[in-house]
């Protein structure tokens, strides 16, 4: 059986490959940003800023099964192109064991440190009690939400992007019901907003676990043979996945610290508007850089040298266009977002469509800076994609957000993510030109 990655990839093929992951992540913007919306709308704001509090939690999570999930992808679709077939499918079966034991990890140090985690990420006396009853709900899902990030990611590397997708619609649309009965019929309150979620994970992780137990294609479970080695490699190439969650979290602590500081609760349940529609409006990049990296893979697998160069023109063509596009859809209904969540008349709506029109700008560049960062994973450079992820988001990003504040206000806060992005993208170019040397073979283009 010829393996889909193996064909002659043109703009149309490689945009229809992608397609099923961009559209698997938008939807999970979607979800998740109904989910936030539910819990200000049938709750109050202040669930809503709960549960940004509580997000850098969730932002480890994923960090976590995305770094075994990209860096493993890498392995797996390299070996996959060499015609390892059988290594490929033992380290895929490793990574999913290992993934399940951080996530019965990560739940027990959760409810051994429950309250010494929520005064950490800086929970208000006010905003205490949303926070621990939304993350002793959720922490029993932590190993599903594992598998799910997991199984995302592998489905496309396993040839299977489309069944990826149906499963995310799925527990989408599981979750969002989930959420009206437990918050509006039951009513659980912020507890039901977390089940919903929570059942949400469920979906796609159970459903993984059955489908990969049986050989129903390139990828499927065997025996399992530990190697630290497979384990090691696949959390050093995608470490800068792992970077890029950690930053996450730091980020949305600083950025919670600074509008508390500022505006109080409403800021904080402001920025937590913006940053769940910028979450929802980067989807496209991420699940283009995501959808292709099996791609990147397997062609520096079997040295595809001019296949390579010309996926590359490709993607950069692509995102170019889909930049100007997401910004011109952000600028113009940015405001209208930001009104899902709060009234017209409250001062949560005036700060976040003040805010977003500012914010804006930083889809001009992050599409790119993304996709750079997804490129030297899937070329196996872990070291190279985590610094460029350190560098975004611990320096410009971080930077920003403790020293634009002092000297701009709120507008600061505001301005710290284009202005950290625009940078970024001055330095992925120029690391994209400096390496071009090393995967000329490959294919990776010098210019």
């Amino acid at each position: 059986m010829k393996n889909a990655l193996d064909r002659n990839w043109s703009a149309a093929s490689l945009l229809r490959f992608a397609l099923p992951t961009m559209l698997m992540m938008l939807f999970m913007g979607l979800y998740t940003m109904v989910d936030t919306i539910f819990a200000a709308r049938l709750v109050n704001t202040d669930a809503l800023s709960a549960i940004n509090i509580v997000c850098p939690v969730i932002n480890l999570t994923v960090g976590l099964g995305t770094m075994l999930a990209a860096g493993g992808n890498a392995i797996i679709s390299r070996k996959l192109g060499e015609g390892a077939c059988g290594e490929a499918r033992e380290d895929f079966t490793l990574l999913v064991a290992a993934g399940l034991a951080v996530g019965f990890l990560l739940l027990a140090m959760g409810i051994l440190w429950m309250n010494p985690i929520l005064l950490l990420l800086g929970a208000s006396p006010r905003l205490f009690p949303y926070c621990r009853e939304y993350l002793t709900t959720l922490l029993l899902f932590l190993p599903a939400s594992i598998l799910q990030t997991l199984f995302s990611n592998l489905f496309a590397t396993a040839g299977k992007p489309g069944l990826g997708l149906l499963l995310s619609l799925l527990a989408g649309f599981s979750n969002i019901a989930l959420d009206y009965i437990f918050m509006a019929l039951c009513p659980l309150g912020i507890r039901g907003a977390a089940l919903g979620t929570g059942f949400g994970y469920l979906i796609p992780g159970l459903f993984g676990l059955w489908y990969f137990a049986k050989d129903r294609g390139a990828l499927f479970f065997t025996g399992l043979r530990w190697n630290w080695e497979v384990v090691r490699e696949s959390c050093l190439n995608g470490s800068s996945e792992m970077v890029s969650q950690l930053a996450a979290a730091v980020t949305t602590f600083l950025f919670n610290r600074a509008m508390l500081r500022l505006a109080g609760e409403d800021g904080v349940a402001a920025i937590t508007i913006v940053i769940y529609a910028q979450f929802l409006l980067n989807t496209l990049f991420i699940g283009f850089s995501i959808g292709i990296a099996p791609v990147v893979g397997f062609l520096y697998g079997n040295r595809n040298g001019e296949m390579q160069k010309q996926v590359f023109k490709i993607s950069v063509r692509l995102l170019g266009a889909a930049s100007l596009v997401i910004f011109l859809a952000a600028r113009l209904g940015g405001a209208w977002l930001v009104g899902l969540f709060a009234d017209a008349s409250s001062a949560v709506y005036e700060l976040g469509a003040s805010g977003f029109a500012l914010f804006s700008y930083s889809f001009l560049f992050c599409g790119f800076n993304s996709y750079t960062s997804a490129l030297f994973t899937a070329l196996s450079n872990g070291r190279l994609s985590a610094f460029l992820s350190f560098f975004r988001t611990f320096g410009l990003l971080a930077g920003g957000i403790l020293i634009l504040p002092r000297f701009l206000g709120i507008t600061g806060v505001w301005l710290s993510v284009p202005l950290a992005e625009l940078v970024m993208l001055l330095v992925s170019v120029g690391c994209i030109r400096r390496e071009g040397n090393r995967y000329k073979k490959s294919g990776f283009p010098k210019e």
